[in-house]
């Protein structure tokens, strides 16, 4: 119920340019090649735009990271993309 309202929020927002909104598209691009990728397993053009995909929005967690570490935690535990660290 909570990841529900947490992404209507995001998808809410006018601010179509803000980290989370992209880092919340590129999660269901990512999700929607993966799951093309298990059927089509030698689409290799498809495969490149999936890295390339991973990498920005690797780097847009990077900087959400370095920027406002409560946004980075509360965005990653919402869409369930990294698993905690458990050290």
């Amino acid at each position: 119920m909570v990841k529900n309202l947490f992404i209507s929020a995001i998808l809410q927002e006018e601010n179509t340019g803000s980290t989370e909104f992209q880092v919340f598209s590129f999660t269901n691009k990512i999700r929607r090649l993966t799951s093309h990728l298990e059927l089509h397993r030698k689409d290799y053009l498809s495969q490149r735009g999936l890295r390339k995909i991973l990498g920005k929005r690797q780097r847009l967690l990077a900087y959400l990271s370095k920027k406002n570490r409560v946004r980075y935690k509360e965005l990653i535990s919402q869409l369930n993309i990294r698993e905690p660290q458990t050290c």
